[in-house]
């Protein structure tokens, strides 16, 4: 499965990626109306790219993007569920519904964890945020991510990325 960069037209499947990370739990408990009106969900997306944005976009042989991974820092006065520091830029996960239990979200996992090495200014830390019960809890303690503090119903884990090279 091809992995390429994330480039300024893949701002419309992040919000669909938006979506489906939000619905992780197969319920469709926000609609892409929802959050595209709701401002903390639209902070992951508003804009792709600004100054320091990076991500990358899982897609078929055939080039049809299925899943993407992308981090943003976000400011202390607009943080988002995962914020650690407005020098942590926190991450979003997602793959289609159709590709998910597949080793998809582990490959986009480590190509963004490389991609944050291999920044202009090298990324020391990625956070994100996991509600309780989601599967992904599990691949993210595999690549290191560590529980940092709870809001809620969910863990926001952090994750120190090894230097590239």
């Amino acid at each position: 499965m091809p992995v390429r960069p994330a480039t300024a037209r893949d701002a419309d499947f992040f919000r669909r990626i938006l979506w489906e990370a939000y619905n992780w739990n197969g319920e469709h408990r926000f609609t892409a109306e929802e959050l595209a009106a709701d401002p903390h969900a639209a902070r992951y997306v508003d804009g792709w790219p600004r100054g320091g944005d990076f991500g990358v976009v899982a897609e078929t042989d055939a080039g049809e993007p299925i899943g993407a991974a992308w981090a943003r820092f976000l400011p202390e006065d607009r943080p988002g569920y995962g914020f650690v520091a407005a020098d942590v830029p926190e991450l979003t996960l997602g793959v289609l519904s159709a590709h998910r239990r597949r080793g998809h979200g582990r490959t986009l996992m480590e190509a963004l964890i490389r991609a944050a090495a291999e920044q202009p200014r090298p990324v020391a830390r990625l956070s994100l945020s996991v509600e309780d019960g989601n599967p992904a809890a599990y691949l993210y303690t595999s690549l290191g991510f560590v529980r940092a503090g709870r809001q809620g119903g969910s863990d926001t884990m952090v994750l120190r990325v090894p230097c590239s090279g």
